[in-house]
């Protein structure tokens, strides 16, 4: 510092100036306010001025001027010259010498963050990485800036609808992430401790009706013998839940058990409660559960609800349900919640649901367009596990809202899957509920090699015996088998029969299950009876719509020996409803030998390529762009497959292939002129 002075001798403003330490953070949990040094400097007045800044941190990405017009300004004279003096006051306040934090691009506007500690971003990384596995010190730091107060404390923008939207969407988001880091350091505490009796207290502060937060807290009071404060904490409960139409037989069970397992009954000289007469459920393994709010119309004027996301949050629910591999809440109680405008994350946990699906649409009058922004996030962690946004024509708006709410759906559903699957393989197998067990079976099966083969079938067979009325495992269990018979991994004979008696025992556990029948008919068609095989696979279809596999194995059927062209629109039907589905690289293989069939040999090449670059392509379909390569000419390349096959499949050859399909004598004649082209 001493240099510097000396080097601005005869310069006392550039003195002053290097004197002076930057700017380094932001608060925008309680009141907002600028730090330099640590230490609060004072903000603009204008209320605009300061929400610009704090939209502008938040986004942490260009804004178009329009935008931000919109944003702050309802209706006014002239929004472009408002917004200018309000860029101008900001600079004022954030810019420093040497470096402008506003930077005004031409129709955008960004803040510059750099060196800039930012108290709500550092919070929203935190809970987008997870915090599962975040240190119980840094849940502590991340508890003690949310308990700073509410998003922006104090600030609000009168006629500024939109604002306000966000603004009151934003402290949605940071309760719910304030709920879900002090469910974290609660576990990681020492159950009844001062610390975590004290976490537990300001958890239901935050989220009053979270069941687990009671859960917690009662069996922490317990714990410590404080049976007096825990019929207290029960009874304003009770009322509270009650004010609310809200069930709260589950919170007295809770009570009931925690007080058995502390050894402190229920007194004998006074009679339970009738909920604590109730006998406690039994510890059952259940489906992921998953709440779907009807979409708020974010419009300027508009009321906050509209026909288009009603409608589109019952057809997403009522789809979802139809799937039966989640536990999907009843569009009644969705409804009711979105009347009393209980925000996604306090719906979450009010129901104890595992995910929350939600959404937002407006109308841009001027575009002729709605915009529909959907996200789901998994209450446990309060991270986005999926967020996507749509833009349709406001005039056929209702005439696509079918794909939409078929996009919807499967990417719900399958990132449920997904983040199930990834949650069950990191625990302890031994640990393992039928729920769990099947997602680890799941996550082996699609790896379509003969060990994952044996992996997924054990898991299977665990979830099987943990729970005989769940469906799902039984039809992993038949694929699993299937797999056995049709890549030669066990006795053929043996093994389609295993696969249809698993099969059937999944459709006695639950024929409403479209995954029962597509395991139903995958084993009729390596029995060879094709007629039953398409009347199980329709039925999956008909179950629900937008089961993909469903349709894929339709296409599978029928690439064979049935219709080429139809089996070509069913593959494309399960890649649509099913991006990145693990069976992808089966949908492209299937549509190449339907396009085969059809004589278009070279456009049948680039989709077996297509299919051959997956990482989990086996055998079979590397033999099937084996044979597309070779009909259409390009013999080089299909030598190289069938070179690779040689060396991990040694001695695979035409008769595997055609003993493994279904072959029509179409079918059947291409792969023997692709053979003897090969040989030649």
């Amino acid at each position: 510092m001493e240099a510097g002075v000396v080097a601005g001798v005869g310069n006392s403003v550039g003195s002053a100036v290097e004197a002076t330490p930057p700017i380094d953070g932001l608060r925008l949990l309680g009141p907002m306010a600028l730090h330099r040094g640590g230490a609060p400097i004072e903000l603009a007045h204008s209320r605009k001025v300061r929400a610009l800044l704090a939209y502008l941190a938040v986004t942490d990405r260009p804004v178009r001027r329009d935008q931000l017009c919109r944003l702050l300004w309802d209706l006014p004279s002239d929004p472009r010259g408002e917004l200018r003096w309000c860029l101008s006051k900001a600079r004022s306040a954030v810019d420093e010498p040497g470096h402008a934090r506003v930077i005004a691009s031409g129709e955008s506007v960004a803040l510059d963050l750099s060196g800039l500690a930012v108290d709500a971003l550092d919070v929203a990384r935190s809970v987008q990485q997870g915090l599962a596995s975040t240190p119980a010190a840094d849940l502590a730091t991340l508890a003690a800036l949310l308990r700073r107060g509410e998003f922006l404390q104090g600030l609000d923008v009168p006629r500024s609808p939109e604002f306000t939207g966000w603004l009151m969407a934003q402290r949605r988001r940071f309760r719910a992430a304030e709920a879900a880091v002090l469910e974290h350091w609660v576990r990681s505490l020492a159950p009844g401790s001062g610390p975590a009796l004290a976490a537990l207290e300001r958890w239901l502060a935050v989220a009053p009706f979270d069941r687990q937060a009671h859960a917690l807290l009662l069996e922490a009071l317990a714990s410590r013998g404080r049976l007096r404060e825990g019929d207290e904490h029960l009874a304003a409960a009770s009322r509270q839940y009650e004010a609310e139409g809200q069930d709260w037989g589950p919170l007295a069970l809770a009570w009931r058990a925690a007080r058995a397992r502390h050894a402190q009954p229920w007194p004998a000289t006074r009679e339970a409660p009738p909920a604590l007469q109730r006998e406690p459920p039994e510890a059952t393994a259940r489906r992921a559960s998953l709440a779907v709010l009807p979409f708020t119309d974010r419009t300027p004027g508009a009321a906050g609800r509209s026909e288009l996301g009603d409608g589109l949050a019952r057809d997403v629910i009522t789809r979802l349900a139809k799937l039966r591999s989640l536990f999907v809440i009843a569009e009644g109680t969705m409804f009711a919640l979105a009347d009393r405008r209980v925000g996604s994350d306090d719906a979450g946990r009010r129901l104890d649901v595992d995910y929350v699906a939600s959404g937002t649409l407006s109308r841009e009058a001027g575009a002729c367009r709605v915009v529909l922004n959907v996200q789901l996030a998994d209450r446990r962690s309060g991270g986005v596990v999926w967020a996507e946004e749509f833009a349709l024509r406001l005039q056929e708006a209702f005439e696509v809202l079918e794909g939409v709410g078929n996009r919807i759906v499967t990417s719900v559903a399958s990132q449920v899957e997904q983040a199930e699957r990834n949650r069950a393989i990191l625990k302890n197998p031994g640990s393992l509920n039928a729920w769990e067990a099947h997602h680890r079976g799941l996550w082996h099966m699609v790896r379509f090699n003969r060990e994952d083969n044996e992996q997924a079938r054990h898991f299977f067979e665990r979830a099987v015996r943990l729970d005989p009325t769940f469906a799902r495992p039984q039809a992993g269990l038949s694929f699993t088998h299937f797999q056995d018979a049709f890549l030669g991994w066990h006795d053929r004979e043996a093994s389609i029969g295993k696969a249809y008696a698993t099969a059937a025992e999944g459709l006695m556990a639950d024929d409403q299950d479209p995954a029962a029948h597509w395991a139903l008919g995958r084993a009729m068609w390596l029995m060879d009876r094709q007629d039953d095989a398409v009347r199980e696979l329709r039925t999956s279809i008909d179950l629900s719509p937008n089961f993909a596999l469903g349709h894929y194995t339709l296409g599978f059927v029928q690439m064979q020996s049935g219709d080429p062209q139809s089996a070509i629109e069913a593959c494309d039907q399960a890649r649509a409803l099913s991006p990145m589905d693990p069976l992808l690289f089966a949908m492209l293989a299937a549509r190449a030998l339907g396009l085969l069939r059809l004589g278009r040999h070279e456009e049948a090449s680039e989709w077996a390529l297509r299919s051959v670059s997956r990482p989990n392509a086996h055998v079979h379909v590397r033999a099937i762009a084996m044979i597309c390569l070779a009909l259409a000419g390009r013999i080089s390349e299909a030598q190289a497959i069938g070179q690779a096959i040689r060396r991990t499949d040694a001695g695979y050859g035409l008769a595997d292939f055609e003993r493994a399909f279904r072959l029509g004598p179409q079918a059947t004649a291409l792969v023997r002129q692709a053979a003897r082209v090969l040989d030649g």
